[in-house]
C-alpha cells in the first residue's frame, strides 16, 4: 500500500460491512495502528476483507490484534436499521466502534468511501476503496467482517432454513426462496424487504 495517509497522526480507520444485508446487524470497526505494525501486517497481505478468502481473513485477526495499537467493534441492529435508515445506522455502528477506543481518540479518522462520519466531532478524511488503500482500513474491514460472520453462524442455527451460514444474510436467490416460504424473523430489515414481501403477498393473493 501507498504511504500512510495522516504520517505521524494517531490515525483510526474505520470500515463497515453488512450495509446491504436484509438480515442482521451493521458491523464497523476502528483500529489503530502504530508505525511498527505496519510492516507486518502488509507482508501478511492484509488488503481489502472482501479481496481475501475466509481463511486468511481468519489468519489475519490474531495478527491484527496483535500489532494494532488498539481496536474496537460497533454495530446497529435491524430495528435500528429500520428506524433511521441505512446510511444513519452505519455511522452508529462506526461512531460506536470510535467511541470504544480507549483514550486518547484518535487524531484524525480516515473512514472508507466518499460519505464522511456526521455524527464523528473530530478531523476526518474520507478515502475512496480505502480498504485497499489504507492499512488501518483495511485491518478494520477484516475485523468487522469477520466478527459479523461470526455472529449471523451462530444465528443461522437460531433462524434454520434461511441458509445464514451460507449467504450471511445479504439476498441471494436461496434467502429469497426462504423468505418467500417462511416469512422474516424478527431479525429481518423489513426496510429491505419491500420488493420480496410484496411478491410473496402477490403470490398469496393469487392462490387463494
Amino acid at each position: 500500500m501507498a504511504t500512510p495517509l495522516g504520517a505521524g497522526l494517531r490515525c483510526a480507520g474505520v470500515d463497515e460491512v453488512g450495509r446491504g444485508c436484509w438480515y442482521g446487524p451493521v458491523f464497523a470497526a476502528a483500529v489503530i495502528l502504530p508505525a511498527a505494525g505496519r510492516a507486518p501486517l502488509a507482508a501478511a497481505g492484509l488488503t481489502d476483507s472482501k479481496a481475501l478468502t475466509p481463511k486468511r481473513r481468519a489468519r489475519l485477526v490474531p495478527l491484527i490484534e496483535q500489532h494494532a495499537d488498539s481496536w474496537a467493534l460497533g454495530q446497529a441492529s435491524a430495528r435500528e436499521i429500520d428506524a433511521v435508515g441505512i446510511r444513519a445506522a452505519t455511522e452508529r455502528a462506526m461512531l460506536r466502534a470510535l467511541q470504544r477506543l480507549p483514550a486518547p481518540p484518535p487524531q484524525l479518522v480516515l473512514v472508507d468511501g466518499v460519505l464522511p462520519l456526521r455524527l464523528w466531532p473530530g478531523p476526518q478524511r474520507t478515502v475512496v476503496r480505502g480498504d485497499s488503500q489504507c492499512l488501518e482500513i483495511a485491518a478494520a474491514s477484516v475485523l468487522a467482517k469477520q466478527a459479523r460472520d461470526a455472529l449471523i453462524h451462530r444465528l443461522a442455527r437460531r433462524h434454520g432454513g434461511y441458509g445464514l451460514e451460507r449467504h450471511a444474510g445479504y439476498g441471494t436467490a436461496l434467502h429469497r426462496a426462504a423468505l418467500l416460504e417462511l416469512g422474516p424473523t424478527a431479525l429481518h430489515r423489513r426496510s429491505f424487504l419491500g420488493k420480496v414481501l410484496t411478491a410473496s403477498a402477490a403470490a398469496t393473493d393469487q392462490s387463494r
